[in-house]
């Protein structure tokens, strides 16, 4: 090519399912590209859609409105600006493929099918996508591009094949799900595909959150010498336009300043945001609600909600009991008060009477139990549902996962609510997070930009506060014991003996695998949250809740 071929990559944030909203927003894009003097504008797997779409694609009426978007936007690329690839449905026949679409001229130029179906962990396309057949290059305006849509780029076949039929460069679509630490794999993944085929490397992923999945961005560029010469920001939408050159014969991108790198604290902080965030917009609550304990799990959430939405769209309610310590009553306030958000206290020593009152028949000649625990936050879900009926307000849960695993929450009590943005972040991280964001606010965080909670709310003993002098130790190994076995158990699904070995005390170990079993009927009635993790619970992790099974501890 006698000029440098200039991509415009575009790191956005679709809605699930509004293909009006997502094909405006293309729209929209293009006109950035095109004033910035971009030729083509690629956009992320199944841009006009949302990935991922599960059983959307299933409906005629989707994809017909899915096909009728595309063809607007090829009819746009007629106007002698930027060419399109878009992500979206192809259906031929009786098949239905995962497909990039290549527009230009006001035609669809091209289409290529996504070979490789992940069907683990929280991807589920063998079941409604088929296969494509393996790809060979795309042509856009004399150059040659190897085309492939995210899981088709993690295994050398794809790759391999682009290359040996002419591709000049690799440029992979995605819809990429973050985990812990994964941007920095990903980059370091896409470098034996760099190795192997001598040939450039674009990675582009959607930002947004959907559901339980966080998608970070983080998009890049690698050269075929292996040097990082794009490096987009995670957890933000951008547009960035990227400069090609022939040297040698070949394509090279033009280095350009990256995007800094978050340490793995911020990342994880960012994604329980960006989650939150999206889900409340996207369901289009005016703002959350949620039960301000004193405690650190609701002090997080709290913190995460003012960050993600802004102190004017979070509310809080400290719901006390009889049991309910000062120094509790005291460190909801303060904290209220630190993140600027509307307080209100409401006793539930009444509907514990009233409860008591009703109940006595039947309870008569037992002792009290966790019975009445669990009354306590069962009132306490029903007035937080209350006040969510009445001013549209979502309640959001502040449950985490060291209490999901084991089963130390009530059903239709402290688990009641549309969402739980800590239900994938174990206590000991809650901790880590709480201390982090103290001294740290998150570079697009709305809420302050010094401390969120006082020093009290970390370093005190966690307590429910359900009984007198209670704390989470009475029923519980501690945090730093428990943690270190449930990641043993949930995302390494080892064994006893494995985790024995590792020096845990075998008695100790036995008791949580019985806890994390029995508790699977609570969780399957739990509400979303974020997946942070290698292995959530929900779509990534799958038990069923009557299950016999004991060879974990023969």
């Amino acid at each position: 090519m006698s000029a440098p071929l200039r991509i415009a990559l575009a790191q956005c944030n679709p809605h699930e399912g509004q293909v009006d909203h997502n094909l405006a927003r293309i729209r929209a894009l293009r006109a950035e590209a095109a004033a910035a003097g971009a030729d083509l504008l690629v956009t992320p797997e199944f841009s006009i859609a949302g990935y991922p779409p599960e059983d959307l694609v299933r409906k005629d009426a989707f994809v017909a409105r899915c096909e009728a978007a595309l063809d607007a936007l090829a009819d746009d690329t007629a106007d002698g600006g930027p060419g399109l690839i878009v992500g979206g449905p192809w259906r031929d026949g009786a098949r239905i493929y995962n497909a990039a679409f290549v527009m230009d001229g006001g035609a669809i130029t091209a289409r290529r099918a996504k070979h490789e179906l992940p069907n683990y962990g929280v991807f589920d396309d063998k079941r409604v996508f088929d296969p494509g057949p393996a790809p060979g290059p795309v042509v856009f305006r004399g150059v040659r591009i190897g085309l492939m849509i995210c899981e088709d780029w993690w295994f050398p076949a794809v790759s391999e094949t682009l290359s040996e039929t002419g591709a000049e460069m690799l440029l992979s679509i995605n819809g990429s799900p973050y985990e812990s630490q994964k941007p920095g794999r990903r980059v370091m993944r896409a470098v034996p595909r760099v190795v192997e085929t001598g040939l450039p490397f674009v990675f582009l992923n959607q930002v947004c959150g959907q559901d339980e999945l966080v998608f970070d961005g983080a998009s890049f560029v690698l050269n075929a010498d292996r040097s990082l010469a794009v490096q987009m920001p995670a957890f933000s939408q951008a547009l960035t336009v990227t400069q090609w050159h022939r040297v040698g014969g070949h394509l090279v991108c033009t280095p350009q300043p990256l995007a800094d790198e978050a340490d793995p604290l911020e990342e994880n902080y960012r994604a329980l945001m960006l989650g939150l965030r999206d889900y409340v917009d996207k369901n289009r609550f005016p703002g959350v609600i949620l039960g301000l304990s004193g405690g650190i799990d609701s002090a997080l959430s709290a913190a995460i909600a003012v960050d993600a939405l802004g102190a004017a769209r979070v509310r809080t309610v400290m719901l006390p009991s009889p049991y309910t310590s000062q120094d509790s009553l005291d460190d909801a306030g303060a904290c209220a008060e630190m993140l600027g958000i509307s307080h209100d206290t409401v006793s539930i020593a009444g509907p514990m009477g009233a409860f008591s009152q009703a109940l006595g028949p039947l309870f008569e000649g037992t002792a009290p139990d966790t019975t009445e625990e669990n009354i306590q936050s069962r009132a306490r879900g029903l007035m937080l549902m209350a006040l969510s009926n009445k001013f549209g307000h979502m309640v959001l849960t502040t449950g985490n996962k060291s209490e999901m695993s084991v089963g130390y929450a009530t059903l239709y009590g402290d688990m009641c609510g549309g969402y739980s943005v800590l239900k994938d972040v174990y206590k000991t991280h809650v901790f880590a997070l709480s201390r982090w964001r103290n001294g740290t606010r998150p570079p697009d965080g709305q809420g302050p930009a010094g401390p969120v909670m006082p020093e009290r709310v970390i370093t005190k003993p966690p307590s429910a506060e359900l009984k007198p002098d209670q704390t989470d130790q009475d029923s519980l190994p501690p945090y730093e014991v428990l943690d270190g076995i449930l990641a043993g158990l949930v995302e390494g699904e080892q064994s006893v003996s494995d985790l024995v070995a590792q020096g845990y005390d075998r008695e100790t170990v036995v008791r949580v695998w019985k806890m994390l079993d029995r508790a699977e009927y609570k969780r399957r009635q739990a509400p979303p949250g974020v997946k942070i993790s290698a292995r959530a619970f929900g779509r990534d992790r799958r038990y069923p809740i009557t299950n016999g099974f004991t060879g974990l501890i023969a």
